[in-house]
This record gives C-alpha cells, structure tokens and sequence, in this order.
C-alpha cells in the first residue's frame, strides 16, 4: 500500500510549533516546554501520548513500546540562546529558515509521521542534552539500545545522503598554574601561564593526524587577571575528534605527557574521550537494506557519508546494536546563521523512512 501521509503543510506547521519553543541545552524550563509539545505532537498524530519523565536532571521523552526492536533516537535542544536568532521561522519558496530545524527538530515531526500506519515493535527517544555530550542521557542510549535489532537517527541528512560513518570526539581542559607578580616591578618573580600555554597550544596543533582525519583544535583560552599582572592561570579547551578510537587515545596520552617550559609551572589536564567513533561497520547492514528501499520508491542510487560531527548514533553503535544515522532533516547551516531546510525534503524524507521502517518491521531477518 502507497504511503498516503498528511497534507505537506501540517508537516511544517508542526516543525514550527517545536522551533518557536526555542530549547538551548542548559534552560531546563525550555527544554520542559519543548518535550511537551512533543509529546502533544505525538498524541495527535498517532493517537496516543508518549512517557515524559526526567533522567539525571533532564526530561526525556519515549513514545512506544519499552525494550522494543526499533528505536529511533532523536534529540530536542539546540544551540541557539533564546532570542539570537530571529526570525524565527521565515518561509521563502522551498526554503524555511528557523534556528533548531535541520538540527534537529525537522527530524522529530519527520520520524512521528512516518510512524503512522505502522504496527511493530517500534520506539521513539527523545533526549535533551546531546549539543553538550550526552552526560545525562548516555546510559539510557547506550541500554535502549542494547535491547534493539536496530537504531536509526534522526539526526539531519547531508543532501539527502545518510551517514554512514561519524568522528569520536574528545574534550579536554588544559590549566596551568603559574604565579603571579607585579607586571612593571618584578616581572622576573612570576610564572607567567599565558607564556606556557601559548608553548603547549603549539604542541597541541602537532597532534592532529591527517591520515585518520584526525584533528586537535585548540578552541576557548582564557589567561590573567588584570592588565599589571604577571598572569597566575591559563585555562585551554581542546576539542579532539579522529575516525579511530586509538588515535584519540593517542591524543589523551600525549596530553598527559605536556611538560612546562618553566619546571615550577604545573599543568593539570581534564576531560577525556566523550563519544567513541560510528564506524562503518556499525552502519553497513542497514545502509544496504535502506538503499534497497530507497531504489524501490524510484529514487537511483542512496548515497552515504562519514562526517566530522558525532551524534547519540556514535553512543548506540558502540554497543554493537547495527545504526543508521542522517535520516533526518535536508538543508544546511547546522549551528549556524542561517540554518534552514528543504520544505519538500521533509516530504520526500517521510517517505523515505516510513518505507524503510516498514521494511525493518516486516521483514526481521532482512
């Protein structure tokens, strides 16, 4: 039977009810409204609410059966501070500009619709906190998971291409502690931190490996006190990301092994590997079954992608449980000025996954 759908306009006018409850990561109010509205979402378009409930600190939403075989795995905050970027929904022909859309609410409303008419063991998670790591839901991921035969993430699509291998990522905080003096009077009494970083920031560069697209950004550095003083403390994040495990354990040790130029300074290193890599061994079983589907609907050829970007995708594929992810929004401008998608594409996008869920549901053993 042809997917029928609803009409393309109630697509949208629910991707803007989500986008106008604006939902950065740290405003627990707003992460509240916008699960919410999710769920009412839910409710209305497939007849039946969801479980709202909190995990470490944050809401989270599930709609669907516990422990069930399918799990589509989707995230509802975003990056944008309320009120930094406006408008916040702008129509222009196929275009729709709106903060949060293609990253990744677009995908929410595209994975509720294309549940309709679907009957099988099929779930949605709905989490809060994966723009800042996933500390809070990672184990609930990691177990959902592990009881599925398959995790598909809604996370956006690369012009309509899945992605089919993603970058581990690691976040390390580089301190070091020197000591203060008068800058004009006795300069020579003080340890001067800003000096010492600037040395390990050009160590840190070294590190990158071009081989495994391996890369060590030296991104936040703060450093001193006042404009007179010799500066006491320099603080450095580090944002490392690499398509092998070993190179960001490589990366890890190195950090740990950074020696000052001055031996009364003293470097204090934080943080660690956050999200291991989505290998394309994880992806290959569904990538080739949704090409599949996607050849069925008359559509050539799927193509798939390994991007720098990591995703909860990265978390579920570690546990060995097969993953797909980028089956979400199509447009640009992820975290950005900007930042809009295809209004035809969450068309096409519905299609596309509700075929393909459907196979997974109907066939079990491919």
């Amino acid at each position: 039977m042809t997917f029928k759908g609803a009409e393309p306009s109630k697509y949208l006018a629910d991707i803007e009810r989500l986008v106008r409850i604006e939902s950065p990561s740290d405003d627990r109010g707003a992460l509240d409204a916008v699960v919410r509205e999710a769920n009412q979402i839910c409710t209305e378009v497939l007849g039946s609410a969801g479980e709202i409930s909190e995990v470490n600190g944050l809401p989270i939403l599930w709609w669907g059966p516990k422990h069930a075989e399918i799990l589509l795995l989707i995230h509802l905050d975003t990056v944008w501070p309320i009120g930094s970027f406006l408008p916040l929904w702008k129509v222009d022909g196929d275009r729709i500009t709106a903060p949060g859309s293609f990253d990744m609410k677009a995908g929410f409303v595209q994975a509720v619709y294309a549940l309709q008419g679907i009957a099988g063991s099929v779930a949605i998670l709905c989490t809060t906190d994966e723009e800042v790591g996933s500390k809070a839901s990672r184990a609930l991921i990691e177990s959902s998971a592990k009881n599925a035969r398959a995790v598909l993430v809604l996370e956006a699509s690369i012009n309509g291409a899945v992605k089919t291998g993603r970058k581990g990522t690691a976040d390390f905080v580089v301190e070091v502690h020197g000591r203060a003096a008068h800058a004009g009077l006795e300069p020579e009494k003080g340890i001067n931190a800003t000096t010492e970083i600037a040395h390990i920031i050009v160590q840190i560069e070294k590190l990158a490996n071009p081989e495994h697209q391996t890369t060590a950004v030296p991104t936040v550095l703060t450093a001193g006190t006042t404009t007179n003083t010799v500066p006491a403390l320099a603080r450095l994040v580090v944002d490392c990301r690499s398509f092998a495990l070993s190179e960001l354990e490589r990366i890890e040790k190195a950090l740990h092994q950074l020696k000052p130029q001055n031996p009364e300074a003293r470097i204090e290193i934080s943080g660690g590997i956050n999200r291991p890599p989505l290998q394309s061994e994880s992806t290959k079983s569904l990538f080739e079954r949704a090409k599949k589907v996607y050849a069925t609907l008359g559509r050539g050829e799927l193509l798939g992608v390994a991007v720098g970007g990591a995703s909860d995708g990265n978390f579920a594929a570690a546990t060995g449980v097969p993953t797909l992810d980028g089956l979400g929004a199509i447009g640009g401008n992820a975290h950005a000025e900007g930042e809009w998608i295809s209004a035809k594409g969450v068309v096409s996008q519905i299609e596309f996954l509700h075929a393909f869920i459907k196979d997974l549901v109907d066939n079990p053993n491919g």
